[in-house]
């Protein structure tokens, strides 16, 4: 590469981690500022956490664009923590400090991976609980009134709250929710709708001086690092709270590396990534800032503008820096019942609506396990939840299979086909390859079997063979849809053997058929590989005649 196209090739990435770090940067500040008001640290808190953790996690982390700061789960872990007890804000930087440690310590080991294996169910009715409790705890301040700490309380002053509505707030709540769901999708790289919500609703308040509460109380400091007093007696007493706020923000983290590996393909160190959420919640705790964990929002919005690498995280971080000094003071005349509004939308955002539109395909043991889940993150307590969830699914798995799922690839490299290889190119390795599925194909083994492929990717046509009657659970089904996904995006083609019309259906419901094309969904092992094999001397013809036939174009 000569000296110039290195310059345009690093203009290029500049560009991309620039417009990435940006956009990330103004999503994330009307959800900074409103979870720093939802926990009761106060907006430049949460600010100052975004910045913090989002700078310290860039610089440290896995070279992958993972935009960090406070999310939804981690202000209702926290949140809840601290209403249950009554924890004030020294007892709460206590909390954060110690659950920093344990980070990091988690980092240290093979617990990181843990995540990799929590059977999807689980991770639905816990994303949809919290979303739910955004939404819920949200009420109160959207119709003029103090937050209430709990879900339960929420509901119990609901009657009373209701008889007595500021309707300025009201308005305000509601223009903010219109603004956030009517802004169409692909405007939003342009003009994030949280924000342009929080402008325009401040600006209406302002300019028609409405009668509501205000963030007010807006300090422009620096924050001072100041020393957590952890005694042997705070360890005791804080270890469990801190352990859940942990739990609760790797895994998030965690999750969110898989989204960006996925998004990006490419295979980050889940140990680095989490070392670093753990390092910039340390300092957050430190600092009197509000923890968090990578945001999955934030960074699919950097990814899909370009970033490709941990410095959008900085840029994003220096971003929201340059916004807390030089606008940060007007931040008090934003109504509180505008980030109630922000908050709802973050709140419907979480719910995953991917599961809920296919439902009622799924099987039945996976329902039982997102109800219970939801049940209990929304009305007790979240790590109990994920616990409960997980050992439901295992249970259920038991007894519905207790064989484990095993992979058997077959190469079929007959003479015909390895005469039209080496026609092509002596060095090409075209090969057709056959994956048996067996047994039952579900959430424990969906990650072990994903892995298999990254090693079969040399490969031009991929016959997968699942050969159980039984129907997939929806993490299996996501899981095959994962596969499939890699696989073409490799340039690979795959067909399907099915050998039961129950599974068939399933997938075709699923909207797993489509991606491949039913013509490419075979009962017959032997037929689709006979499918394949003339595929195959189809295109190595028009190559060797110097064109490519009509399905190859449109691959």
């Amino acid at each position: 590469m000569s000296a110039k196209q290195k310059i345009i090739s690093f203009l290029n990435f500049m560009k991309g981690e620039t417009v990435g770090g940006i956009i990330a940067a103004v999503v994330a500040m009307p959800q900074a500022l409103a979870f720093g008001v939802a926990t009761g640290f106060g907006a430049m808190a949460g600010m100052w956490g975004a910045v913090i953790l989002s700078i310290t996690a860039g610089i440290i982390g896995s070279n992958i664009p993972v935009i960090s700061g406070p999310t939804g789960p981690c202000t209702i872990a926290l949140a809840s923590i601290l209403s249950s007890h009554g924890f004030g804000m020294d007892k709460a930087f206590v909390i954060l400090f110690m659950a920093a440690i344990i980070q990091i310590i988690i980092a240290t080991t093979k617990l990181s991976d843990i995540v990799k294996y929590v059977p999807y169910p689980v991770i639905s009715g816990f994303m949809n609980g919290v979303g739910t409790i955004l939404i819920i705890m949200q009420l109160n301040p959207i119709l003029g009134h103090p937050i209430s700490s709990t879900v339960v309380g929420t509901l119990k002053s609901l009657p009373s709250v209701l008889q007595d509505v500021n309707f300025s707030a009201l308005v305000l709540g509601l223009l903010t929710l219109f603004i956030c769901f009517a802004i169409p999708a692909r405007f939003n790289r342009y003009l994030p709708a949280q924000l342009a919500a929080l402008v325009i609703g401040t600006a209406v308040s302002v300019v028609w001086d409405f009668d509501v509460e205000r963030i007010s109380q807006i300090s422009l400091v620096l924050p001072s690092l100041q020393l957590p007093d952890v005694s042997a007696a705070a360890i005791r007493e804080f270890f469990p709270y801190a352990l859940i706020f942990a739990i609760v923000a790797s895994s998030e983290s965690l999750l969110t590396g898989l989204v960006a590996d996925s998004l990006t393909k490419t295979n980050s160190s889940s140990r680095r990534m989490l070392a670093s959420q753990g390092a910039g919640n340390l300092l957050c705790s430190l600092t009197g800032s509000l923890s968090g964990a990578a945001a999955t929002m934030r960074t699919a919005a950097a990814i899909k503008n370009g970033a490709v690498s941990r410095w959008s995280a900085v840029i994003s971080g220096l971003v929201l820096l340059v916004i807390l000094l030089k606008f940060g003071n007007l931040a008090s005349e934003i109504p509180l019942a505008v980030l109630a509004g922000i908050l709802i939308k973050i709140g419907y955002d979480i719910i995953d609506t991917k599961f809920l539109k296919v439902i009622k395909y799924a099987p039945r043991d996976d329902l039982y396990v997102l109800a219970i889940v939801f049940l209990l993150t929304v009305f007790y307590n979240l790590i109990f939840a994920v616990a409960c969830g997980i050992i439901l699914a295992s249970l259920l798995y038991a007894k519905r299979c207790a064989d484990r799922a095993n992979l058997g690839v077959k190469d079929i490299t007959d003479k015909e086909t390895m005469q039209y290889e080496a026609a092509l190119e002596k060095s090409s390795h075209h090969k057709i390859r056959v994956v048996h599925i067996n047994g039952q194909f579900f959430f424990g083994s969906a990650t072990r079997i994903i892995s298999h492929f990254d090693e079969m990717l040399g490969t031009k046509y991929m016959i997968l063979n699942y050969e159980s009657a039984d129907t997939l659970d929806i993490s299996a089904v996501f899981a095959l849809e994962d596969i499939i996904v890699r696989l073409l995006a490799q340039k690979i083609e795959v067909m399907l053997v099915i050998k039961s019309d129950r599974v068939a259906e399933q997938l075709k419901n699923l909207k797993i058929t489509e991606q491949i094309g039913e013509n490419k969904i075979f009962y017959d092992e032997k037929a689709a590989v006979s499918y394949a094999k003339n595929l195959l001397k189809s295109n190595v013809n028009a190559k060797s005649k110097g064109h490519f036939p009509f399905w190859h174009i449109h691959h």
